[in-house]
């Protein structure tokens, strides 16, 4: 298991990598690019919703957060344990439509 206060502890020490997925993505949101401070914000508020932990090269985890403009962000972090790093894999602004409360995926 991916422990959120490991990965808010890298945020805070700028031990995090993006991937140029997540970068992509990042600035191609719908409703306007995401920055790294929401990301940032969104993390420290965060929240897991799901554990991938057989995801290669590292484990990885859903996290839900609110920025501080109360935007939602959902971003699937990998955790390098032995770098102890975290690697953005990918963030996003969740669709409500395909989201209950951002949290559950719709039936």
């Amino acid at each position: 298991m991916i422990d959120i206060a490991s990965i808010c502890k890298c945020f805070e020490d700028d031990k995090v990598l993006y991937s140029s997925h997540a970068r992509r993505e990042m600035l191609q949101e719908e409703l306007g690019a995401i920055t790294d401070k929401e990301v940032f914000e969104a993390i420290q508020k965060g929240e897991t919703i799901t554990q991938y932990p057989d995801d290669k090269p590292y484990p990885s985890t859903l996290i839900f957060g609110l920025t501080n403009l109360d935007r939602p962000i959902h971003t699937v972090c990998a955790f390098d344990k032995d770098e102890d790093r975290v690697i953005v894999v990918t963030v996003y602004e969740p669709d409500p439509n395909r989201w209950i409360e951002f949290r559950r995926r719709r039936p």
